[in-house]
Formats: structure tokens, sequence, C-alpha cells
């Protein structure tokens, strides 16, 4: 929130600024823009007079450089070209590597053009061409034409002199190449033959070939191992929500469960009876309102009063079942009640009964207000869409 008053009031002092600047005459010029930042249109308003305003779009050039200007620009450029045109190479003496020929300087309106006497060492990228190298190094003249962006009848000449070498190999990559030429050589040889042989020895040194190991075997059990962490991880996921689910379902049934013991108990019933007659309900009700996990668990309670276990064990292991603490509370009373006697039975299921639905009631209302707090999201978003369309276009028309 501070963020949004703070992007508010900023909007609110770029709009005064705006509004101040409008009203008062602009006094002298406008300022150009430095060196090769190009030309830009200035939206303005006149007025002759009395007369009213008039809208006007005014063309402002760059400042271009004067005779003096230009020449001390090239000489700068001409002063830094020999470590710009490097790459990776230690000296122009020896090259070894690639060289960077470029094209242009940032921050400065010249464009660069390249000549060389052997293209088939380097190229004008400068590549260069291991076709034409050879161990005792070639001269390579460079030119380069400096021409100025503005004024193309403008330039300026740079010239240097490389020595171009193929690139120093190590030991163990020289022996590489050798192989690899020799293997090229017998390749070339034997083309009319069925089969490329390969060398035995090099350098009086017997020679073995592997196969590469493609790793498409790693790969495919790492991608094994990948999914199965993957849909464990979405097992747990899935398991967790059900029962969250199971949660809030049993939490939204237990006052209606409450409701119905209580009035059914009030009718006369015993607790046994009126349990049963609650399952037998929801099983004829099943098929419109859908499974309901407290009352399978009421049914369940059933089926193990049946099979020869105590009512009060059954009360105590459906609360446990359950696992939230209404139901265990619900399960020790029904249990203890049946030990001590039902007299008071009625009163205390009609307090449970009121408190649940006291209970569900403020369950509603906090669900309610977590979904009103979502819709915060959008509703900020929409805020930063409205506050970019109006601060972008004032910044944009702010006189720089």
């Amino acid at each position: 929130m501070l963020i949004l008053v703070l992007m508010f009031l900023g909007g609110a002092a770029l709009l005064i600024a705006d509004y101040v600047a409008s009203r008062q005459p602009i006094e002298g010029g406008l300022i150009r823009n430095t060196y090769g930042s190009g030309k830009r249109t200035e939206e303005l308003e006149v007025s002759a007079g009395e007369s009213k305003r008039e809208k006007i779009e005014v063309q402002v050039s760059e400042r271009e450089y004067s005779g003096e200007e230009l020449q001390q620009m090239f000489q700068r450029c001409i002063a830094g070209m020999d470590r710009r045109i490097l790459g990776k190479n230690e000296s122009l003496d020896h090259i070894e590597s690639d060289m960077d020929l470029i094209t242009g300087i940032d921050g400065v309106p010249v464009e660069i053009s390249w000549e060389l006497d052997r293209y088939d060492v380097m190229n004008v990228y400068g590549e260069l061409q291991e076709d034409g190298l050879t161990k005792e190094g070639t001269l390579v003249m460079l030119k380069g034409t400096l021409t100025y962006s503005e004024n193309p009848e403008e330039q300026a000449l740079y010239e240097c002199a490389v020595m171009v070498f193929p690139k120093t190999l190590e030991a163990g990559e020289q022996q590489a190449a050798d192989i690899t030429d020799r293997i090229a050589e017998e390749d070339e040889r034997t083309q009319t033959e069925k089969e490329l042989m390969l060398p035995k020895d090099i350098a009086g040194k017997p020679l073995l070939f592997f196969k590469m190991m493609d790793g498409r075997g790693a790969v495919l059990m790492a991608m094994a191992g990948l999914i199965a962490v993957l849909l464990l991880a979405l097992e747990k996921q899935n398991q967790e929500k059900e029962r969250l689910k199971k949660q809030a379902q049993m939490q939204m049934d237990y006052p209606e469960i409450v409701s119905k013991l209580t009035l059914l108990l009030g009718a006369g019933m015993t607790v046994k009876r009126a349990w049963k007659r609650i399952a037998m309900d929801y099983e004829e009700e099943k098929h419109i309102w859908g499974s309901r996990y407290a009352y399978e668990e009421m049914r369940q309670t059933c089926n193990e009063m049946d099979s020869g276990i105590t009512e009060a064990e059954s009360y105590e292991r459906f609360g446990r079942r359950c696992g939230l603490q209404a139901y265990v509370k619900l399960g020790a009373l029904l249990s203890q009640n049946l030990r001590k006697g039902t007299k008071g039975m009625n009163q205390i299921l009609q307090t449970e009964a009121v408190q649940s639905f006291e209970e569900r009631k403020a369950r509603a209302r906090r669900l309610g207000e977590e979904a009103g707090t979502k819709l915060l999201a959008p509703m900020f978003l929409m805020l930063a869409v409205v506050l970019v369309i109006v601060i972008v276009p004032a910044f944009m028309s702010v006189q720089m």
C-alpha cells in the first residue's frame, strides 16, 4: 500500500510539474542530443501575440561535430583500434584466433569497413581460414575505412599489418590432430573399399580406438528417477488435498449429525437406534447427495456393533477414525453416557448442536473473507495498469 501511495504522489508531482512547465514560455532554445544520439521530436504549443495556442512538432537534430572535433574523434578511434580488433589474441605480431574486426564503436557515430590483401587467410569478419595458415606465419595487411555516419564524405583510414599463425596445440591436442589427419588421408585413399581401416600405431606408439558413450541410458535413468519423484510428490499432494477435503466435509456435516441425534433422542429413541436410523436415512438418500465421509463412518460403526463390538467401544472407535476433535468428543460423550446413564444426554447434545452451528457460521464467514482477500490481487493488478496508463504518458511528455 505504501508503494501505491508513493506512486500516486509521484504521479501527482509530475503532473503538477508538467502543468507549471506548460504555463511558462521557453526561454532560449531546445537542447540538442549529444553526438550519435539521433534526433528527437518535441511537441510544443506556440502563440503569436494574443492569438490562440497552436500545437506544432519540432524536429531537433543531434549535435554534429565541427571540422576540428571530427578530426579529433577520428584520431581517438584510430588510437584505440589496435586494442579493439585483437579479440582473444595478445599481440598483432602473433594472431592465433579470430580477430574482432568491428563495424562500429559504441557512443561514436562512425561506421567501419574492412579490406584485406589475403582473403585466403582471413575474411572481413576477422575469422581465420584454417586451410590457408602455415606454421611459418602469414603477413596480412588490414585496411579499415572509418566513415562519419552523418556525412559519408568525411572519412579516415586505419592500416595495420598482422602475422597470422595456426593455433598452438598442446601435446595431446597435437597428437589427436595428427591421428585425425592420418585417418583423413586413409579415408581419401580407400574410398572404393568397403571399410575404412584405422591406423594401428603412430610414431611407434600402438593405437586403440573406442566408441564414445552416447549417454542415452543415463539420460533415460535420470528421467525415470525424476518422473518417479514427481509422481510420488503428486501422489502426496493429492492425498493431502483429499485429507483436507475430507476434514472440511466432515466439519460441515457435524452440526447436522448432532441435530439429528438430539431430535431422535428427544423423540424417545435409544442412542443405538437413533444412530442406526441416521445411517439408514443416509443409505436411502446417498444417490441424491453423494458419498459423505462422516455418514460412511457412522455406517461402519453400525457394522461393528452388529459384529459384536460393544456399543461404547464402537462410538470411541468412530471418533478416532474421523480424526477431528469434534467427532472424538462426540464419540467419548456417547460412550460415557452409556456407562453412566442417559440422564441429561439430550440437554448436552442440544448445547453441542448450538455450539457446532455457531462454529459453522464462523467458518462460513472466514471462507467469505478469504474469498474477498483473493480478489485483492486482480484489483491491485487493475490499479497498477491504470497507474501505468496515467504515469507513462506523463513521464514521456516531461521536457528533458
